[in-house]
This record gives C-alpha cells, sequence and structure tokens, in this order.
C-alpha cells in the first residue's frame, strides 16, 4: 500500500486538467456530484456507477457486543451502514495493479 489518500482538491484539478472547465467550474461539478450521491444514499436509494461499483445503504438491527477490554456485554443500537461493492472491472484493475508491483495513479 502506497499510503497515499486522493483529496477533494486533487479530484477537481484533475476535472480541470481532462475537462477544460476552469478551477471553479471544475470544483462545483466534483461537488454537484458528490452531493448528488450523498442525496440519494441518505434517501435510501442506492448509487450504481457503471464499471466502477455501487453505493448502497443497509439497515443493521439492534445486536449484542462485547467490549474487548472488559468483556463486558453492550447493546449495539440498530442503525444504517453504507456498503461499496466495486465492480469486476475495478476488481481487476487492483488487482492487476497489485500483480504488477504498481500502486500508483497514473
Amino acid at each position: 500500500m502506497s499510503g497515499r489518500t486522493i483529496t477533494r482538491a486533487q479530484l477537481s484539478e484533475r476535472v480541470y486538467e481532462e475537462v477544460g472547465l476552469s478551477r471553479n467550474e471544475s470544483a462545483e461539478l466534483l461537488e454537484m456530484v458528490l452531493d448528488e450521491i450523498s442525496t440519494a444514499l441518505s434517501e435510501g436509494e442506492a448509487v450504481k456507477i457503471s464499471s466502477f461499483g455501487s453505493f448502497s445503504v443497509r439497515q443493521k438491527g439492534e445486536r449484542i457486543g462485547r467490549n474487548p477490554k472488559t468483556g463486558e456485554e453492550v447493546p449495539i443500537l440498530p442503525r444504517k451502514v453504507l456498503v461499496f461493492r466495486p465492480s469486476q472491472l475495478l476488481k481487476s484493475q487492483i488487482n492487476d495493479s497489485a500483480k504488477n508491483g504498481s500502486g500508483q495513479h497514473h
């Protein structure tokens, strides 16, 4: 693992470089896309991005957990969790880059 993290600013810069919008327009476009994804997920919709993967929200029921330090049982309240399932194409890309010893982005 390279330990590298891609930020919003870097994504926006890539849109600027690749699409030819101004830096402000590129940042606005990225924010619109992220807002659209966030809104859909918060409304319980699944988001599928072809060749990348799908995001969905799953409801988890209440269950009993255990404090690892004390061993004490504690209830874990019902909650929603975000799930990402990568596409087969994305899995292949990741595995191919691992085989080639290249975890770097182009």
